[in-house]
């Protein structure tokens, strides 16, 4: 576990609020840049003046007061947006969770690439904040100039989220840039969807100093577990172990269901029975073994789109694909995969693409149709939209 400014409390019998977190900061670090943004620059001592005095800040709030519960909305598993309510008590456990894990310091400068009103990143302004580390705000990863951009524009360790489809990006349109700010980069982590694992061994490559970190995490649950991939293993599909204040298990269905003190509000003091299978090694290491309802039932046999993928995209011609169920007369499903080829591939070798996957995966996981395409549909958040690509009954 790496270094950090533990998050004491003066009673620990009595809950911490986030305006609390804040005074606690501000007496420590009252002038040093607590959140830079375009507009301006504010110190602790001003983000807690106005803080108390409820004028408008330069971070997203998401609640009438910095005092009372926070409202995220999320999609969910079914597509269709819902309020999640999260209690001051469970904002304060996921960002104890962070520290102890990810190593938040007071010279931490972390670069906030939004979504804002999105877990993986609004989570991490409370970590920052309450290690004296400076929050750096951007638009969005609008452009790759925009990111690094902002890592030229500061000094000290920096530390981001970037969704995999944001890495991957990077990755393949900004290598050497990427790896020319390895001894700047203290930590990168992500979630929220699977990450190639061929992505994973390149930004492993790219930044061998730096802790890279696969989380699992959702709007209900808040931050459960973590791994640094970047620990000489890489294990496929590792999440990690739990964080100090969450725990998981397995049902015997062999779902995911989550407990502690981070879960919304709904779901404090119970357990939060995910859509996502998984399994645990000896060790107790989580592994996500892809989503029950995107499971592809081909003639019997299962399939998970996600380990398709995974496969597929570490051809370098594959910029991004997604792996989706058509009508088939005797097997009732079949796969298809849609491919987007990368800059200055031509055209779509469908032979090549089935041997390479055939290397690796079993016969019937190997797609029986391709499709070049321009661009594969994402949520906002990054994740692929298997919704859109679903055939309609």
């Amino acid at each position: 576990m790496p270094d950090h400014v533990p998050m004491t409390r003066p009673d620990p019998s009595q809950p911490m609020t986030v305006l609390d977190l804040i005074r606690r900061t501000a007496s420590r670090y009252a002038d040093k840049p607590a959140v830079i943004c375009r507009q301006e620059t504010v110190t602790y001592a001003r983000l807690l003046q106005r803080m108390t005095d409820c004028q408008p800040l330069p971070v997203p709030l998401l609640g009438a007061t910095w005092e009372s519960d926070f409202t995220l909305h999320t999609t969910g598993s079914t597509g269709a947006p819902k309020a999640i309510v999260v209690t001051q008590e469970a904002v304060i456990a996921n960002t104890e969770n962070l520290i102890a894990a990810h190593g938040y310091k007071p010279e931490t400068v972390f670069i906030l690439t939004g979504p804002n009103d999105h877990l993986g990143c609004w989570s991490k302004i409370f970590a920052v904040l309450a290690t004296g580390g400076t929050l750096v705000m951007t638009d969005g990863l609008r452009s790759i100039d925009s990111f690094y951009a902002a890592i030229d524009s500061t000094e000290g360790p920096v530390a981001t989220f970037l969704v995999p489809a944001a890495i991957h990006t990077l990755l393949h349109y900004s290598a050497p840039r990427l790896a020319s700010c390895a001894p700047r980069i203290d930590f990168i982590e992500t979630g929220a969807a699977p990450m190639p694992h061929a992505d994973k061994l390149l930004l492993c490559r790219l930044l061998p100093a730096a802790r890279l970190y696969m989380t699992y995490a959702s709007t209900e649950t808040g931050i459960i577990a973590t791994y640094n991939f970047n620990d000489g293993e890489c294990i496929p599909g590792c999440v990690g172990t739990a964080m100090p204040r969450s725990s998981f298990a397995i049902t015997p269905e062999g779902k995911i269901a989550c407990s502690g003190d981070t879960l919304c509000k709904e779901w404090q003091g119970r357990t939060f029975v995910t859509n996502d299978n998984g399994h645990t090694d000896s060790i107790g290491r989580l592994y996500i073994d892809g989503r029950q309802d995107d499971i592809i039932n081909v003639g019997g046999y299962k399939v998970s789109p996600a380990e398709v993928e995974d496969v597929a995209m570490s051809l370098p011609d594959i910029a991004d694909c997604i792996c989706i169920a058509v009508p088939h007369p005797v097997t009732g499903h079949a796969l298809k995969l849609l491919v987007q080829l990368a800059p200055g591939c031509a055209t779509l070798d469908k032979r090549r693409i089935a041997r390479h996957i055939n290397t690796s995966l079993e016969r019937w996981k190997v797609p029986m149709l391709y499709e070049a395409v321009t661009s594969i549909a994402r949520t906002h958040n990054g994740k692929l939209d298997r919704k859109a690509y679903r055939t309609q009954p």
